[in-house]
């Protein structure tokens, strides 16, 4: 657990409130705390983050840590399920990349690559889970926007501009995103991101969409994870 130091100039009952404050303070305002754990046999290096060491928030933490763990189940038991036919032994590498930790908002991306023998090659699968630290909470890419905001019309414009203007290949058409559309927040940028195949060929990689905050402020909810990252620098 990180330690808070005093703050200078104060004394007795001031200093230890003060000290308490900042404590409580630290999911709201700054980075919280992130280890990271594995799981690891002779197939399978499985990584994946935990949040940790915030005094007061014992239930915050466990629900954002269930829910990071259910995801990495997910992502395991999709690969076993896909990977089965081929019959060989399926090795799998999972990693996550922090996409966000500030203003009491957590994004986070978990991928999983599988490979089984005689496979022409290995399959990668991406999942991302953004949450509020005030509360554990998920969100859904709904629940930024307020409602009958028309959010979808909005991302699917930019989306089609961003097919042209990068001249990205595609092997299916782009017809909107979807109810359960996969997202990630980086700062003052929401990322729209598709799954390989999805979208476009294998070698590509997986086709990803950043959006401005700015180009999308008037639809969000102001104290919604992304609306949040509106004001400040």
């Amino acid at each position: 657990m990180h330690e808070v130091q005093p703050v200078p100039h104060m004394d007795g009952n001031d200093q230890t409130r003060k000290e308490r404050w900042l404590l409580m303070a630290v999911p709201m305002r700054f980075p919280v705390p992130i280890q990271t754990n594995s799981y690891v046999t002779s197939n399978h290096q499985i990584y994946y983050p935990s949040v940790y060491g915030l005094p007061g928030a014992w239930q915050v933490m466990e629900q954002v840590n269930r829910s990071i763990v259910a995801q990495v189940h997910s992502l395991f038991r999709a690969q076993q399920e896909s990977q089965a036919s081929f019959g060989g032994t399926t090795s799998m590498t999972g990693l996550y990349e922090i996409k966000n930790n500030q203003r009491g908002v957590l994004s986070l991306t978990q991928s999983n690559y599988a490979y089984t023998p005689p496979a022409a090659h290995g399959m990668t699968l991406l999942q991302s889970l953004t949450f509020d630290m005030h509360t554990g909470r998920a969100y859904s890419l709904a629940e930024l926007f307020k409602p009958g905001s028309g959010y979808p019309e909005r991302i699917n414009e930019q989306i089609r501009v961003q097919i042209k203007e990068r001249e990205i290949p595609l092997i299916a058409e782009f017809n909107g995103i979807s109810a359960e559309q996969p997202y990630y927040i980086a700062d003052k940028a929401l990322v729209i991101y598709f799954q390989l195949y999805e979208l476009t060929p294998y070698v590509y990689g997986f086709p990803m969409f950043p959006i401005s905050v700015y180009t999308l402020q008037e639809l969000l909810i102001e104290d919604g994870p992304f609306g949040r990252m509106l004001s400040g620098v």
